[in-house]
C-alpha cells in the first residue's frame, strides 16, 4: 500500500460541502487563533526563526482538557450545506458508507481491506504520559518546588486540567497572576520534550508494517495541530503508514466525533473500524460509534479496560488474524438492536372422545 503524504484526505467525502459565510468566518477565526497562539509561543520561548519550538502553539488548557465522550443516544455532528445543516450521526454514516457491489466482491476475496484502524496519539502512538510528568517535574525544579511522589497524585496530574493541577494537587500557593505564567512555561517544557521525541510506542512500527502489508488503511486522531502532527510522525518515521489524520483543525467537540471523522476520511463504515486506545473513556466513545476497541495496557491497569473488545500489553501481541476474530460473529448487523424471538409453545391438543350410541 503506497501510503505517502499526498494520500492524506482532509475533506470529509463523500459529503459535498460548500463554504457558507458562517463557515468562512469560522475558518478565518481559527486562522487568527492559530496566528495568535504562534505569537504567544514566540514571546514565551524567546525563540526566533531558527528555534523550532517557537512554531508550536502553546495552549496549556488543551494539554489536559478532558474531552466529552460523545455519540450518546445517537448524538452526531452537523455538516453544512447550501440548503442548510445536515446532521451526521453514527447510523447515517453506517448507512451512507455501506460498500457498493464491486467493493463487496473485493472485500469477500480480501476481507482485511474492509477494516479501518484508528489510533489515538496519546500513549498509543507516542508516550506522552512520560513527557507530561517530566514537564511538571522540570517546572517544579525551576520554581524551587517539588512534585509529590504519591503515585495516585501523579496519575491525577496526567489527566487533570492545568489549573486544577497547580491549585489543588501541587498546592504551591501561587498568586492568580502567576498561574498563567506557570501554565505557559509548562506548555513550553512539554513541547520541547515533544520535539525530542523520535521513538514511537514499543512494537507499533512492526504492527503498522503488518497492517500495511494487508492493505488496511489507518488514521490517527489528536488534539495537536495538523502541521506539527505531521512533523512528529515524520520524526518517528510513521507518516507513510497513515492515510488520514484528525487534528485540532477538524474542530471536533468530542472523542467520538474524532473517531467518526476518521472513519469518513478512511471511507470505512464506523462498524468496520477498530480504535486503539489506552483510556476507558476512549473505549466507551468507540463503542458509542459502533466501533471495536483494542486497549493498550499501561497508562491504565487491565481491570480498568475490561470493556474493551481486546486488551494487550503491547503491539507485539497482535496479529492481523486478531482483527478478523473481532468481527467473526458480527456480520453486517454489528451492534444493531436485535429483537429476541420468543419461542412459541406447541399448541395444546384437544382431547376428543368418540362415543358410540
Amino acid at each position: 500500500m503506497d501510503c505517502t503524504y499526498s494520500n492524506f484526505r482532509t475533506s470529509t467525502a463523500p459529503f459535498s460541502w460548500t463554504p457558507t459565510s458562517t463557515s468562512t468566518s469560522k475558518l478565518k477565526f481559527r486562522r487568527l487563533n492559530s496566528i495568535k497562539h504562534s505569537m504567544v509561543a514566540m514571546s514565551v520561548s524567546g525563540s526566533g526563526e531558527n528555534g523550532s519550538l517557537a512554531r508550536f502553539p502553546l495552549t496549556p488548557n488543551k494539554l489536559f482538557m478532558q474531552e466529552a465522550i460523545g455519540a450518546e443516544y445517537g448524538e452526531g455532528f452537523e455538516s453544512f450545506r447550501p440548503d442548510g445543516p445536515m446532521k451526521v450521526d453514527v447510523d447515517f454514516l453506517n448507512d451512507r458508507l455501506q460498500e457498493g457491489f464491486l467493493k463487496r466482491i473485493r472485500y469477500s476475496m480480501k476481507p482485511d481491506e474492509a477494516y479501518g484502524l484508528v489510533f489515538s496519539w496519546d500513549n498509543v502512538v507516542a508516550d506522552t504520559q512520560t513527557l507530561k510528568l517530566n514537564a511538571w517535574k522540570q517546572l517544579a525544579s525551576e520554581e524551587g518546588k517539588r512534585v509529590p511522589e504519591d503515585g495516585d497524585v501523579q496519575k491525577l496530574m496526567l489527566y487533570a486540567g492545568a489549573d486544577q493541577v497547580l491549585q489543588k494537587l501541587l498546592l504551591w500557593g501561587m498568586a492568580e497572576s502567576e498561574l498563567d505564567r506557570l501554565k505557559l512555561r509548562f506548555s513550553e517544557l512539554y513541547y520541547r520534550g515533544l520535539l525530542s521525541l523520535k521513538t514511537p510506542v514499543d512494537g507499533l512500527k512492526e504492527w503498522l508494517d503488518a497492517v500495511s502489508t494487508a492493505r488496511i488503511p489507518c488514521a490517527i486522531v489528536s488534539s495537536l495541530d495538523r502541521i506539527h502532527m505531521l512533523e512528529a510522525l515524520d520524526r518517528m518515521s510513521l507518516k507513510k503508514y497513515f492515510q488520514a489524520i484528525v487534528t485540532e483543525e477538524d474542530d471536533m467537540e468530542s472523542m467520538a466525533h474524532r473517531f467518526l471523522s476518521a472513519a469518513v476520511k478512511l471511507d470505512r463504515k464506523p462498524s468496520k473500524c477498530v480504535v486503539f486506545e489506552d483510556d476507558p473513556r476512549g473505549i466507551t466513545a468507540a463503542h458509542n460509534c459502533t466501533m471495536m476497541a483494542i486497549a493498550l495496557i499501561g497508562a491504565h491497569p487491565a481491570y480498568d479496560l475490561v470493556q474493551a473488545d481486546l486488551a494487550v500489553g503491547s503491539f507485539n501481541e497482535l496479529s492481523v488474524i486478531n482483527l478478523r476474530r473481532l468481527f467473526a460473529n458480527k456480520g453486517s448487523t454489528f451492534m444493531e438492536l436485535q429483537k429476541q424471538s420468543a419461542e412459541k409453545a406447541p399448541s395444546k391438543r384437544k382431547l376428543r372422545i368418540d362415543t358410540i350410541f
